[in-house]
C-alpha cells in the first residue's frame, strides 16, 4: 500500500497520541517534540487500545493491565504483554504525517 496520509502535523501536538486506522491495521500515532512514530494500537496482552492509555515520554503504558511499549520500536518495556507492537515507518511531507502500511 506504501506511504498513505495519517493525520496533519498541526492536529497532533507534541507529548500526544492518537489511534487511526488505515485499512485493517489499528496504528498508534505519537508526536515527540516533533518526530512522529507509529506502533499497533491493540495492546499484544489482551487487545486492549493503547490510545486509551498513557503517553509518558516515548513510553506508553497500556489502561488495561499496565504492559508498557517503546513507542520508537514498538518493544515490550514492561510486561505482562510478551509480543512487541507491529512498527510502521513515518514521514513528513508538506504539512502532514504518513504512515507506511
Amino acid at each position: 500500500m506504501g506511504f498513505v496520509k495519517a493525520v496533519s502535523v498541526k492536529d497532533l501536538e507534541s507529548g500526544h497520541m492518537t489511534g487511526i486506522e488505515v485499512g485493517d491495521k489499528e496504528i498508534l500515532l505519537v508526536n515527540l517534540s516533533g518526530e512522529y512514530y507509529a506502533i499497533g494500537n491493540r495492546c499484544t496482552h489482551m487487545g486492549c487500545m493503547l490510545v486509551d492509555g498513557m503517553l509518558d515520554g516515548d513510553k506508553v503504558h497500556c489502561a488495561c493491565h499496565g504492559s508498557t511499549f517503546d513507542v520508537k520500536t514498538g518493544s515490550v518495556v514492561k510486561g505482562p504483554a510478551k509480543n512487541p507492537e507491529a512498527f510502521f515507518k513515518v514521514k513528513v511531507e508538506g504539512g502532514q504525517v504518513l504512515v507506511e502500511v
